[in-house]
């Protein structure tokens, strides 16, 4: 088809043109393997206990609602939503499948959305199936945020406004307690997603929204689990009515096999492991590390980030793809985020700090970046 030509052709031409490879840098610096869960020994065990328990290890063998509501389904999904302090906990297959199942249908039509700018991609696309008016605002900027309350808030209408707690491009976070105030003065509701927060911030890695003690005021949280618990899946947390609901209209978990049993047991021992783990620490041990190299060594560019994500704006396709592959020369895991995954003139390389990070491998990818004459 010509379209098709047509846009391979454009991605080529701006050098964006994305393929699947298979990477391996001795030094790790761009999985989203925060904590170092997916090679954790506590969890291999603990998943080896939990699947002969399993009648059916390998598949659920349909969807929840037809043959794959298994029992390890129901008391994962209570074992996170104690944890997290929820009413409800609903599993989803992926982090994509619970937003875009989530934001399609939980406000209905003629209602608005009020959305942060850098909303990653499945809630922009959970947002554009649903049948509300959506409007975005201004990145983390809560003033234009109010603007569009002033102007769309009003009691016949619902008003969601949806965030995530730490944005994946940028590893910055919003001013939840202000949100929480702004909703609570114009009526409205807060969905936020809490992927990279995980693992990372909060009592045993529980996320931002407990952290900052604010849990009861959030609408709904989406918490995923391919990020600091190193498996895969998702879930949406909220009060025993949102859950039903979704349950019945959210056509992402209705029209779809479960996980495999194997997967929700990787979720729960990932869970159970977090009460435990001195990983977390180490984590955030290491992010000061670099924070306070980063400055010793006058590096700018660097986007301001408590998080495991730190961002470092190289302007250009071509100019931000050679930096990264003078890194990976050198084995360290570092890769290029381009435009138009981000706009045009903000494209970064994406460093993804770690607990299994050593101060020397930190000490290495400074050298590098410091070399290198970013700025």
């Amino acid at each position: 088809m010509k379209h098709i030509e047509e846009k391979l052709a454009e991605r080529e031409a701006h050098n964006a043109l994305r393929s699947l490879k298979q990477r391996h840098f001795a030094i790790d610096f761009y999985s989203n393997d925060y904590i170092g869960f997916s090679t954790n020994s506590e969890i291999t065990k603990r998943i080896s206990e939990l699947l002969p328990q399993q009648t059916a290890p390998h598949g659920a063998t349909g969807s929840r609602l037809l043959s794959g509501n298994l029992p390890i389904f129901s008391e994962t999904e209570s074992y996170i939503a104690h944890f997290h302090n929820a009413e409800t906990a609903l599993l989803y297959n992926s982090g994509y499948d619970a937003n875009v199942g989530f934001f399609s249908c939980i406000v209905g039509r003629g209602d608005i959305i009020l959305y942060d700018s850098y909303s990653h991609a499945s809630i922009r696309d959970g947002i554009s199936l649903s049948l509300a008016n959506s409007y975005k605002f201004k990145h983390n900027d809560l003033d234009d945020l109010e603007k569009l309350l002033k102007k769309f808030a009003s009691p016949d209408k619902t008003v969601l406004i949806v965030t995530e707690t730490v944005f994946s491009m940028d590893g910055d976070s919003p001013d939840l307690v202000r949100l929480v105030t702004l909703a609570k003065q114009y009526g409205a509701y807060i969905a936020v997603d809490e992927a990279h927060a995980i693992g990372v911030f909060g009592k045993h890695g529980c996320g931002l929204v407990q952290a900052l003690g604010v849990e009861e005021e959030i609408f709904a949280r989406i918490v995923t689990f391919g990020k600091g618990l190193g498996a895969h899946g998702a879930a949406v947390l909220a009060s025993d009515e949102v859950i039903q609901y979704l349950v019945n209209f959210s056509r992402s978990f209705i029209y779809t096999t479960a996980m495999s049993p194997h997967s929700v047991a990787t979720i729960r021992a990932g869970y159970e492991t977090l009460q435990t783990t001195k990983s977390i620490e180490q984590l955030h041990h290491n992010i000061q590390y670099f924070k306070t190299q980063i400055a010793k060594y006058k590096i700018q560019g660097f986007i301001p980030s408590d998080s495991a994500i730190q961002a470092i704006v190289v302007a250009g396709n071509e100019r931000v793809k050679a930096l990264a592959e003078v890194l990976q020369a050198q084995d360290i895991g570092v890769l290029p985020i381009l435009a138009p995954t981000v706009p045009a003139g903000q494209e970064r390389l994406r460093i993804c700090l770690h607990s299994f990070n050593t101060e020397e491998e930190i000490n290495i990818l400074i050298s590098q970046l410091a070399s290198l004459s970013i700025i």
